[in-house]
């Protein structure tokens, strides 16, 4: 049997008339014709029903009580098939975090096998994560400078729905006084009501400690119960710095990096847990395009070149341009086309921590200056855009950019760790 191409002889189903062709595997192929010309007959009504029905086929008895009997299409012969799935063509999905993996249900198939026999990589330097024993993790923590403070969670609840009402009240029990929940530190001597319905994260905190000489049998009791009590998961929280997560599961011999045990919702980008951090999982991001800024280029700034700054609301922004052209001696008058490169670039991107004196006479006639400083039509744009409390000031600022790859995860939609994982050599 060819193992190159999928050969089609005799098919007949519908409107087909003996159709008989020969089709290259690996490949995008596109049917196209006027309509009734028996482009879906082939493609689902042939190619799709015969590779569907040979992978039922292939199930067991009592799998196939629960699919149906599938009939085979009017064909005489087909071979090179593989077990096949198809979109309806009569979808239309505007979700941008849809995908033909997510329609399909096939990212569901393959977020479970990367995360039951996938590798796990360090995302710093690559290395193969290996399992951390409780001396390790200790060791690791003293390589902190002195007198750095820190205190010792065990999150025993990361984003998971119920009122853990019991759990509460058995932490309690054991002698734990205090657990941050949702970020908020409580005492578990007093009553807590969760809602049943939104998820939670608790880590109860285990003790609060010092870098310093002598701590070396405290830190492993507390780092011990900590494990204990989050089945081998333990968060140092430094004051004034990063969390620190450290796993008897996984981490790196290198740099010391640990994460937890991967759960399918780790290679998910509609989930907080693989989703990349700057995307929010949407593989693109929007970036101001400085050609959008500028409506016409043969205007001036006085005319209106940069048309949301032009406005009377703006008029702060009219005022500091004024400022900026007497500071630099430039003419408002001026063609934006027509000034000099430098310029320009210093109205779009600002002009850093130089300040810039801005004079101006109110309605009362009297003069008035304050010192500021340029921060530039783009960082403008990013942080109104960022800040926007309604939807349609976020669309406002929207027209004045345009949507490109994301550069932290280049548009895989997923955050460094999830990337790392790989079965064989690839990743999801």
């Amino acid at each position: 049997m060819s193992t190159d191409s999928i050969v089609i002889r005799g098919a007949r189903e519908h409107n087909l008339k003996n159709v008989t062709l020969e089709l290259p595997r690996d490949k995008l192929i596109v049917f196209t014709g006027l309509s009734g010309s028996g482009k879906s007959s082939l493609a689902f009504d042939t190619i799709y029903a015969e590779g569907q029905r040979r992978y039922v086929e292939s199930l067991s008895a009592y799998a196939r009580q629960f699919l149906g009997q599938m009939d085979k299409p009017d064909v005489d012969f087909i071979e090179g098939l593989s077990p096949a799935i198809s979109i309806d063509q009569k979808t239309a999905s505007r979700n941008p975090r849809s995908t033909v993996g997510t329609v399909t249900e096939v990212y569901d198939y393959m977020r479970l096998l990367w995360a039951r026999i996938g590798v796990p990589h360090c995302p710093n330097d690559g290395t193969p994560v290996a399992r951390q024993t409780p001396q390790q993790i200790v060791d690791r923590i003293l390589e902190l400078e002195e007198g750095t403070r820190f205190q010792i969670l065990a999150p025993v609840v990361r984003g998971r729905k119920g009122e853990f009402e019991g759990l509460l009240k058995d932490i309690a029990k054991q002698g734990f006084s205090r657990a941050r929940i949702d970020g908020e530190v409580r005492e578990l001597t007093e009553e807590i009501k969760l809602d049943r319905y939104y998820q939670h994260t608790i880590e109860v905190i285990v003790d609060r400690l010092v870098r310093r000489d002598g701590i070396e049998q405290r830190l492993t009791q507390s780092m011990e119960t900590a494990l204990a009590l989050a089945d081998g998961v333990a968060d140092v929280e430094i004051t004034d710095g990063p969390t620190l997560t450290f796993s008897q599961n996984l981490a790196c011999p290198v740099c010391g990096f640990s994460f937890e045990d991967l759960q399918p919702r780790n290679f998910s980008f509609n989930s907080p847990y693989g989703a990349c951090t700057e995307c929010s999982g949407l593989g693109v991001r929007f970036q101001v395009d400085p050609d959008l800024v500028i409506s016409d280029p043969d205007l001036s700034l006085e005319e209106g070149a940069i048309p949301m700054w032009s406005s009377n609301r703006m008029r702060y922004y009219h005022r500091l341009l004024n400022a900026l052209a007497e500071h630099y001696g430039f003419s408002m008058s001026t063609p934006w086309k027509d000034l000099p490169k430098d310029i320009r670039q210093k109205i779009l991107y600002g002009t850093g921590s130089e300040p810039i004196t801005v004079r101006y006479t109110n309605r009362f006639g009297r003069h008035r200056q304050w010192t500021t400083t340029f921060e530039g039509a783009v960082p403008f744009l990013h942080r109104r855009h960022d800040q926007a409390e309604s939807e349609a000031a976020r669309e406002y600022y929207q027209e004045f950019m345009a949507e490109v790859p994301c550069d932290a995860c280049n548009g895989t939609r997923l955050n460094p760790v999830s990337l790392a994982v790989t079965v064989g050599v690839r990743g999801v």
